[in-house]
């Protein structure tokens, strides 16, 4: 005697369930973290003590740097407060340039400690560079996680940051842009104002930049 089968319309919702599981936005989406730009946590940034900095602005579901000059920053200072980790975590958050051509959306963040941070440039040196500064005392333009990338005004950008004990890894729209092995470097934050982000925190060069949709992840150990 043949069984019934299920009905179509189960078997369709069932294959979209399994489709969507497997969907590396899906999974993402689903892990356990902080939405830092959304409450409780929206109202702790503030702006960064940068000389002549344009402001920032909380609109619906972003944040907005205006053009500094040179520099424009917010800054998270509740992080070792509020509990988020300092190793084994992700960070995620898309950003755009609307206009100029500098760095936008560059993030300072801690590794390992609240005090040893380094920042991902994103479009520094005249627009194009990335990587991370600093290590062994050279910054994005010096050491090998520098490269050069086309980032255009107006698009928004996905940024992923995982920090480990012994590498930081860097996509750029789910591009694996840096891998590198910190174990045994030095780490630090490049000289001038933009240590005015530590523990976290991002910042602008004479840009205006928008950011959305940030998010820390733990990471499994």
């Amino acid at each position: 005697m043949k069984r019934p089968g299920l009905p179509l319309v189960s078997l369709l919702s069932l294959s979209l369930a399994l489709m969507a599981c497997d969907s590396p936005d899906h999974a993402e989406a689903l892990a356990p973290g902080w939405i830092l730009f959304a409450a409780p946590h929206l109202e702790r940034w503030s702006e960064a003590d940068m000389a002549h900095s344009g402001g920032f602005t909380r609109d619906t579901d972003r944040f907005v740097l205006k053009a500094g000059h040179p520099m424009t920053g917010v800054v998270y200072r509740h992080w070792q407060a509020d509990g988020l980790p300092v190793i084994d975590y992700a960070i995620s958050y898309e950003a755009r340039r609307v206009s100029g051509a500098d760095f936008f959306g560059t993030v300072t963040f801690p590794v390992g400690s609240v005090d040893r941070c380094v920042s991902f440039v994103l479009g520094g040196w005249g627009g194009s560079q990335v990587g991370i500064s600093s290590i062994d005392g050279y910054d994005a333009s010096e050491n090998l996680t520098g490269s050069r990338q086309t980032l255009e005004n107006g698009h928004w950008y996905h940024i992923r940051i995982e920090v480990r004990e012994k590498s930081l890894q860097v996509w750029l729209d789910g591009r694996p842009i840096i891998n590198t092995n910190i174990a045994g470097r030095q780490l630090s934050m490049r000289a001038g104002e933009i240590d005015r982000c530590m523990p976290f925190g991002f910042a602008s060069f004479r840009t205006e930049a928008q950011l959305r949709n940030l998010r820390v992840e733990k990471l499994p150990e």
